[in-house]
């Protein structure tokens, strides 16, 4: 991976997430309502609706959408019944994806990820063929110049897996998914604030992409950000920008 910069993939991964934003709020509403539903809506005995709630803080969005959303989830207001699913399929070049959806239509969904993959050189696998590649987790991620020694108190004293620190000098973070928002928490407590923040489920190992094949691998990745049903994309690819 000589050249390859965490840094540099990480700021060309949030850029893309940036660019993308009207979609935030739907995709936040919905995943409040479903972790509502299925754990209950107490923020304090809920980690994963506590997760969403706090990411949907960071967005700037009204309590009044967040207390609704909580309502539709536990039946308290008449919401849509979203259906969690999971698909895993292949970019180019052996390239591993994770796609989960919220639908209200599991035989749309599957037809738009299908097309989204295929359109482009990739395919849908079956369950499980690439799951087992992936770690489900908390991630924060600090730029070059932040206090190493700072952000591994902090984090270590807060409940925190590991702190890895990268050849290019951005310092990361990881978590368990349940332990994910007390850490973020408490580094923001110590004045420690991630460039990227969020539950994930982050690739064991990596495939770097270049020139006309990273064109390519993009393209399935916008294809798949862009369906109404898809929540999360995560892939083993890393794009390297020309």
């Amino acid at each position: 991976m000589a050249g390859h910069s965490k840094w540099a993939n990480i700021q060309h991964r949030k850029g893309r997430q940036d660019a993308k934003r009207g979609k935030i709020f739907t995709k936040l509403i919905k995943e409040i309502t479903v972790s509502a539903r299925l754990s209950g809506g107490d923020i304090a005995m809920n980690p994963r609706l506590r997760a969403a709630v706090a990411a949907a803080k960071e967005e700037n969005m009204p309590s009044d959408n967040i207390t609704r959303a909580i309502k539709k989830g536990t039946g308290e207001l008449e919401g849509v019944n979203y259906e969690e699913i999971r698909y895993e399929g292949y970019g180019i070049n052996g390239a591993s994806i994770i796609i989960d959806c919220l639908t209200d239509n599991r035989q749309r969904a599957v037809m738009d990820v299908r097309h989204a993959l295929t359109k482009h050189g990739g395919n849908l696998g079956t369950d499980g063929s690439v799951a087992f590649m992936f770690k489900h987790c908390g991630q924060l991620v600090f730029e070059p110049g932040v206090s190493e020694d700072a952000v591994m108190e902090a984090a270590l004293e807060a409940g925190a897996e590991d702190v890895i620190t990268d050849e290019d000098g951005s310092i990361e973070v990881i978590t368990a998914p349940n332990d994910f928002v007390t850490v973020k928490e408490a580094l923001e407590a110590a004045g420690l604030k991630a460039v990227m923040a969020q539950v994930t489920m982050k690739p064991l190992n990596e495939v770097v992409f270049t020139g006309d094949d990273a064109v390519k691998m993009q393209k399935i990745l916008d294809m798949l950000e862009d369906l109404d049903d898809v929540q999360d994309v995560y892939t083993s690819a890393v794009i390297e920008e020309s």
